[in-house]
């Protein structure tokens, strides 16, 4: 997908939801649920105005610094490399968000009858699927990917960390979407999964680049 039609897809969605929000403005309470706990409880609110429109301006910023950061990293010319690939990734960001915010404004207009968790689970297990597609495709860069001192300074000790991280993603993956079948626990198999892996690349990718130094490990 190309750069400009990303951005045109991305500001039709954010403008949508804008939109959308001004014309349902009137059917929104004072104070909008903005947070659920695990158990799909509302534990946070915030003001009309913020309810409907953070999500937007976040989307916003998301994609300007999208936008931004290939244009300054010092190794873009391996960014252009897979850049249809983060491109897709950026319209999913987009997507998930614009996800999120809909399912907020349905609850706020009344439609209380599902779960926030359950809904969100489909769309993180195929934001994890789409993660670990570019993790592989991804090569050495300062924005995009596992960064760490040791794959930053290594082709090989990148390629190497983002090859298993794009398996241990798709994992990810499978668990989150499997979530959905155990109700109000389906929060730990995303945030558990989630935590460990990325842990557990960072080690790795130090051992890896220990490995291609010759020393022993």
């Amino acid at each position: 997908m190309s750069t400009r039609n990303t951005i045109i897809f991305a500001i039709v969605l954010i403008t949508g939801s804008l939109l959308a929000g001004v014309l349902l403005w009137d059917r929104f309470p004072n104070q909008m649920a903005s947070h659920w706990n695990i158990n799909d409880q509302v534990d946070g609110t915030m003001s009309r105005f913020w309810g409907v429109f953070i999500l937007p301006v976040i989307t916003t910023g998301m994609l300007l610094l999208f936008m931004i950061f290939p244009m300054i990293d010092p190794l873009k010319a391996n960014i252009a490399k897979f850049r249809p690939i983060f491109n897709l990734f950026i319209v999913l960001i987009i997507l998930f968000m614009t996800y999120i915010w809909t399912l907020t404004i349905f609850w706020n207009l009344g439609s209380t009858n599902f779960k926030m968790s359950s809904a969100m689970l489909p769309a993180i297990g195929l934001l994890f699927l789409f993660l670990g597609y570019l993790l592989r495709k991804a090569k050495r860069n300062w924005f995009i990917g596992i960064r760490t001192p040791w794959t930053l300074s290594s082709d090989r000790v990148w390629d190497e960390t983002h090859r298993l991280g794009s398996v241990l993603f798709y994992v990810c993956a499978i668990l989150a979407l499997a979530g959905y079948l155990f109700g109000s626990y389906s929060f730990w198999f995303v945030i558990i999964p989630t935590l460990s892996v990325s842990l557990f690349l960072i080690v790795y990718s130090y051992f890896a680049y220990r490995r291609e130094q010759g020393v022993n490990v």
